[in-house]
């Protein structure tokens, strides 16, 4: 069996590696702390551990293609596969019950957490940052939003669900009933 040497770091890329790292965290932080806060089964550690793992793939990756391979296209590969495993952890948050799906946004954000811990990983600082705070409005101001006008605007039962009565007590014409 051969050895493998990993290539040796200055001191310079190892405080690159732990802000980069440090920074993934963070940034997984700002959407888990969000998620916790409404009770989603992706919290904090969930979505920090995504972006830092993301991060981690994408440095192993930077560090493979132009450290020891010297190959720039081993980085996109790697970066690929981050894609189909955080889509194959994505699809474990989404549960269907009956004409209901659950899960769609914590798969979502699943999938965004990770996008910026490769952004973290490329040391892509300021659109990290920037993708974080989106995602925080967007699990946010939108859910608030989108419950304003769900409110205002009450959706039309759904074709499976039973018709709900007026409010004097008798169905709908034409509904069976």
């Amino acid at each position: 069996m051969l050895p493998i040497a990993a290539p040796s770091m200055s001191e310079k890329e190892m405080w690159e590696f732990f802000i980069r790292l440090g920074f993934s965290l963070v940034c997984g932080a700002i959407i888990g702390l969000e998620r916790t806060h409404h009770r989603k089964p992706a919290g904090l550690r969930t979505n920090v551990l995504i972006c830092m793992g993301a991060c981690l793939f994408t440095m192993a990756s930077l560090l493979s293609a132009f450290g020891v391979a010297k190959e720039p296209a081993e980085a996109a590969r790697i970066t690929a596969q981050i894609v189909t495993g955080i889509g194959f952890l994505g699809a474990g948050a989404i549960i269907r019950s009956g004409v209901s799906v659950h899960g769609l946004t914590t798969a979502a954000s699943i999938w965004f957490v990770a996008a910026i811990g490769v952004l973290a990983g490329m040391g892509f600082y300021f659109l990290g940052i920037v993708s974080s705070l989106a995602a925080l409005f967007v699990l946010t101001a939108l859910n608030r939003l989108e419950h304003w006008f769900q409110a205002r605007f009450p959706p039309p039962p759904h074709e499976n669900e039973p018709f709900a009565p007026l409010p004097g007590g008798n169905p709908p014409e034409g509904s069976g009933g």
